[in-house]
């Protein structure tokens, strides 16, 4: 019973801080989405296909910062070739998550959870699998991102998401939330 009250709690919080942040937030992400268009050829949105929560595919929406028609690979196996100059500034300031925010409102991710992986990164998911990681949404960001884990490395990755998912709670949440404000953590550190 607790479980599920806790689950309650988690995605009102994730609803209401997603619905405010969309709503406080819309003149950066306008902002935005017009020098991304203008800055290189292609949309302002880059969608991808990740695994969520029991597995289930969901597309995921951030904000483009690599060239339109580069290969569809996780952030770790990017040239650095591909990152656009304005990409380069959203991954520092970690803007490009943004738009994840409308996933969180539709239910595919939390504000806080395992990052979502591609579906085609099989090592990564094997690995979560076999922790019980998709038990739970993935997230905008997480203990591994916290940690400075990216899925370079699937076991460390599996393991500190099955961490998160064994203590969860609200206060932790938070506490990840504002460490990823604050700049704490750089995932895939090369490309950000």
């Amino acid at each position: 019973m607790a479980g599920k009250v806790n689950q309650l709690i988690k995605r009102l919080f994730d609803l209401c801080a997603a619905f405010g942040g969309l709503v406080v937030l819309s003149p950066v992400l306008l902002v935005l989405t017009i020098m991304i268009r203008r800055s290189s050829p292609g949309g302002a949105f880059f969608l991808q296909k990740r695994v969520g929560m029991n597995e289930v595919p969901f597309t995921c929406i951030k904000f483009r910062s690599m060239a339109a028609g580069t290969p569809n690979v996780g952030s770790h196996d990017a040239a650095e070739a591909w990152i656009t100059p304005i990409g380069k500034t959203l991954r520092a300031y970690k803007l490009d998550e943004l738009p994840q925010l409308w996933n969180v409102l539709t239910g595919d991710m939390s504000l806080v959870g395992p990052r979502p992986c591609l579906t085609t990164q099989a090592e990564v998911i094997a690995a979560r699998r076999a922790r019980g990681v998709f038990a739970v949404r993935p997230g905008i960001t997480g203990l591994a991102q916290i940690a400075g884990i990216d899925m370079s490395t699937p076991e460390k990755l599996a393991k500190a998401d099955a961490e998160y998912v064994r203590t969860a709670s609200l206060w932790h949440d938070v506490w990840m939330i504002v460490g990823s404000v604050m700049g704490k953590g750089k995932g895939d550190a090369a490309l950000k």
